[in-house]
């Protein structure tokens, strides 16, 4: 993440993502596929770490073999097999939906994965309940755990749409975008940019 200042002098804080260049490394139509939609390669991969159907894949497409591959329906514009998708297709200014994955957290208590602040106080006889779940809410009446009870568990590593992220500014030389606010993921990671509809 960095930070930029508007044109009114307001400091904004934004997140630099790299976005392309993105290659078409499939076309699908109604007639063939029952369905419209533009595979896009992104990031390269060495050529020994691919598989002869992958090489084959990437070969039609006359480019070398990428890493990630993720296909959009319902693409808006025309292109063929082959072309290179940049930052261009994005203005500065435009308001667009950003997908990725959150951060592990691994195995976590109630306090930090759903905000309980503890049973009690440091008085009457507590004892390392400071971040205890308390009661489930059940005797024996159920006698069973109620599905959808807030307890310990995994947390992070789910799908995270942030909507409405405002593209303050595009770099084309370099492929970099600058989208106001966070995004999902660590550093590194892939996220999906989808313009607001």
């Amino acid at each position: 993440m960095t930070s930029i200042f508007n044109p009114d002098g307001r400091q904004v804080a934004c997140t630099v993502i790299e976005a392309g260049p993105c290659v078409v490394t499939q076309v699908k139509t109604q007639e063939t596929d029952g369905y419209n939609s533009l595979q896009l390669a992104f990031g390269e991969k060495n050529e020994k770490h691919s598989n002869s159907s992958e090489k084959n894949h990437f070969a039609k497409a006359s480019t070398s073999p990428k890493r990630f591959l993720k296909e959009f329906t319902d693409y808006s514009i025309a292109k063929n097999l082959g072309d290179s998708i940049t930052v261009d297709i994005f203005a500065e200014g435009e308001i667009v939906d950003v997908v990725g994955r959150s951060k592990g957290k691994g195995f976590q208590g109630v306090v930090k994965r759903h905000g309980f602040s503890g049973v009690g106080g440091a008085t009457h006889g507590q004892h390392d309940r400071s971040r205890a779940p308390g009661s489930l809410g059940n005797s024996s009446d159920a006698s069973r755990v109620m599905k959808g009870v807030r307890m310990a568990g995994r947390m992070g590593g789910d799908r995270v749409k942030l909507k409405s992220l405002r593209v303050v500014k595009i770099f084309p030389d370099k492929h970099f975008i600058l989208v106001s606010g966070a995004v999902p993921g660590h550093i590194g990671s892939i996220v999906y940019i989808q313009n607001k509809s």
